[in-house]
C-alpha cells in the first residue's frame, strides 16, 4: 500500500459565495468518498479560512519568525485535505474524482504520493 495526500483547492471567495445546494452537493460527494475509502482514510479535515493562516519562515535575523497569511501567489488556496492509504495512484485519484471539488470550475484536487521514510527513501528532513 502507498500514501497519498489529496489536498482540495479552489477560489475562497466562492466557497464562501455557495449557495445552500452548493454546499449540500459537496457535502455529500465527501460522505460518498468516506464510505468508498473506508479504512483507507488515514486523516481528513477542512481548514480554516486562509486568514487564519500563519506561515513561519527565516527572519532577518537568521530565526524563524511567524507572519500573517499563507502567501500563495494563486487565488486558489487549499481548503482541507485526506491523508490516504491505498494500492496505487490509480486508485488515489479514481477516489479524488469523485469529490465534488473536482468537477467545480472554481476547484480541483491534487493527488501526490507520501514519501515512506521507513523504506529508506529521503526527503524533507524530520517529516
Amino acid at each position: 500500500m502507498s500514501e497519498f495526500i489529496i489536498l482540495i483547492q479552489g477560489d475562497e471567495k466562492r466557497w464562501n459565495a455557495m449557495s445552500a445546494s452548493e454546499r449540500a452537493e459537496i457535502d455529500t460527494a465527501h460522505r460518498e468518498f468516506r464510505t468508498k475509502a473506508g479504512d483507507a482514510v488515514l486523516a481528513s479535515g477542512e481548514l480554516q479560512g486562509s486568514a487564519t493562516a500563519v506561515t513561519v519562515r527565516r527572519g532577518e535575523d537568521g530565526e524563524p519568525v511567524a507572519v500573517d497569511g499563507p502567501f500563495t501567489e494563486a487565488k486558489e488556496v487549499v481548503g482541507g485535505f485526506y491523508v490516504i492509504d491505498v494500492p496505487d495512484q490509480a486508485a488515489a485519484v479514481a477516489l479524488a474524482s469523485g469529490l465534488a471539488e473536482a468537477r467545480h470550475d472554481h476547484s480541483g484536487v491534487q493527488v501526490q504520493p507520501l514519501v515512506d521514510h521507513s523504506a529508506g527513501e529521503t526527503g524533507m528532513s524530520g517529516v
